[in-house]
This record gives structure tokens, sequence and C-alpha cells, in this order.
């Protein structure tokens, strides 16, 4: 039962970051959107299962990157709420790694849309 428990906390805390985020940042709000809006996309355009999910997947991961660098963004502003050149850098490492995810999934889109093109 603990477990079941922990599980369940665990659960209820994701969502509530999940839905703190779309309320409070248009990033993740555009990607939730673009989630919603790919899902019967790749739905239809996907020929395989692996397809599938490295489509979902890549958006998935991009979505979970933006949010880590929304909470590396946060804890920042606390942390220092001055500008600071240590801080800038953190914060460009951060957005670094969402430009990273962001290109991991439109190579990825690209290539199974342009394969299953080219299969037709």
């Amino acid at each position: 039962m603990n477990e079941a428990v922990r599980l369940l906390r665990a659960c209820v805390n994701s969502w509530d970051g999940i839905v703190h985020g779309v309320k409070t940042e248009a990033a993740v709000r555009t990607e939730v959107v673009l989630i919603g809006v790919a899902l019967p996309v790749a739905f239809a355009i996907a020929d395989t299962p692996i397809h599938f999910v490295a489509l979902i997947g890549v958006l998935l991961l991009l979505l979970a990157v933006e949010l880590l660098n929304t909470a590396i963004e946060k804890l920042s502003d606390r942390v220092q709420p001055d500008h600071d050149p240590a801080i800038k850098y953190v914060k460009d490492l951060g957005s670094a790694a969402v430009t990273s995810a962001v290109l991991l999934a439109a190579g990825t889109w690209g290539a199974i849309v342009w394969e299953v093109i080219q299969r037709h």
C-alpha cells in the first residue's frame, strides 16, 4: 500500500507540474498543443508502431526538456534575482538543451515523413 500511495503522489505532483507549466509558460503551452495536434497526425502517417513511438516520443522528450529548462530558469531567478553572468550561462545551457530537442524532433519528423512518402 505504501508503494501505491507513493506512486499516486508522484503522479499527482507530475500532473501539477504540467498544469502549472501550461498555465504559466507559453513554450509549454505550445508544446502541449503541438502534441495534441501531432497525435492524430502521427497515427495517420506512421506506417509502423516504431514510427508512431518515435514521432510522439521526440515531442514528449521536447516537452520534458522544456519543463526542465523552465525549472532551471525559475530556480535561477529565485536564487539570484539580479543579473549575474554565471546565472545567464546556466540559463543559456538550458536554452541550448531545448534547441537540441527541437532539432531532434524536427529531424525525426522530417525523416519519417520523407520515408513514408517515398514508400507510397
